[in-house]
């Protein structure tokens, strides 16, 4: 296999289901096999996998020989060039939001077999599909589609604000297919099955970042990432933000990086590093949450030191008072002293 994609976990049911629409017009699969280093004996193998450079091979031959980006899934045909079409409507947008509310829109105007919905409620946003018609010829196809659809405008939406973004939850409205351990490849988070429509969710800040691309970086993703491709980024551009609420809000528990990293379903060596990605440290960000905290409650409130130090996350009284000092020269008893006011 080739040295520069050796992890197999895409599943052979998805080359399947290419197969089958392979069958659906009427053409040989042959070519597109041979190209993906696919045997034909492999296919009788369900419980077989290929790597992600295959799976991009066989879906680009595929998509051109059967000049139909959707493979099959949709009662009409979507020409090459059709998921790219729907990509420069939406480089315009100013923020995340506006762009995938384009996507979803455009996409219902080339193929009404589905309705893709972006919803915001409270801190969490989705992205549901509402089944208009069956799809392909339901089972394989129709788990290739909701799969393949969810990954291309989270892969699209990552790459227009260049950040990761990592999945609350993802779900489908099936049971759990034998294969449904490559779904914690395919999507981060949590996945559930049997539910009522296809849906990802996330955290609803990421629809405010503004986007990254033009119109140039878009001509060159387009020559070299297939629609279905969804790039692992490094990048998370609200970890920073993430971080600090979450030291404000739990601050009992998220006293270590292992905790925190356990919150936001990272490893600790990750959660470092992608902090200092974005120019920052996880001490860095403590101190600053909790001096922050701190000086407000010794301000606003004459709650006892103990109970400060406890609400601002520190395990003890002295470790407070020590870092306090640090902070700002004074203990937090003189620094409350000199900025109330003496009657």
């Amino acid at each position: 296999m080739p040295a520069h994609a050796p992890v197999a976990a895409t599943p052979m049911a998805f080359v399947q289901a290419i197969v089958s629409a392979y069958a659906r017009y009427g053409q040989d699969p042959s070519q597109a096999l041979a190209l993906a280093q696919i045997a034909p004996v492999q296919l009788q193998n369900s419980s077989a996998r290929i790597t992600a450079w295959q799976m991009e091979r066989i879906s680009e031959a595929a998509m051109r020989e059967l000049d139909d980006e959707a493979l099959g899934w949709f009662q009409r045909r979507l020409p090459w060039g059709s998921y790219g079409m729907l990509a420069r409507a939406s480089i315009s947008a100013p923020t995340l939001a506006l762009a995938v509310q384009r996507w979803c829109r455009h996409h219902g105007l080339i193929a009404d077999d589905i309705t893709l919905t972006l919803q915001a409620s409270g801190s969490t946003a989705s992205i549901t599909i509402a089944e208009n018609r069956e799809l392909g010829e339901g089972g394989a196809l129709r788990e290739f589609c909701l799969v393949s659809v969810l990954r291309n405008i989270l892969g699209l939406a990552c790459w227009l604000v260049d950040s990761r973004i990592p999945l609350l939850q993802a779900q489908f409205p099936f049971a759990p297919p034998p294969h449904a351990e490559a779904y914690q490849v395919l999507f981060s988070g949590p996945t559930r099955f049997n539910q009522a429509q296809a849906a990802i969710s996330f955290d609803a800040q990421y629809l405010q970042l503004p986007l990254r691309r033009d119109e140039k970086a878009l001509q060159q993703m387009l020559q070299h990432a297939l629609p279905l491709t969804v790039l692992q980024y490094r990048r998370d551009r609200l970890l920073v933000q993430r971080v600090r609420q979450l030291l404000a809000t739990q601050p009992q528990d998220t006293h270590g990086a292992e905790a925190l990293a356990a919150l936001l379903h990272l490893s600790p060596r990750t959660l470092h590093r992608q902090l200092k990605d974005e120019g920052a440290t996880l001490q860095a960000l403590k101190d600053e949450v909790r001096q922050s905290r701190a000086t407000e409650l010794l301000l606003r409130t004459r709650r006892p030191i103990k109970q400060v130090a406890e609400a601002a996350g520190f395990q003890n009284e002295k470790s407070f008072m020590r870092a306090f000092k640090g902070w700002t020269g004074q203990s937090p008893a003189e620094f409350r002293r000199q900025a109330t006011p003496q009657d």
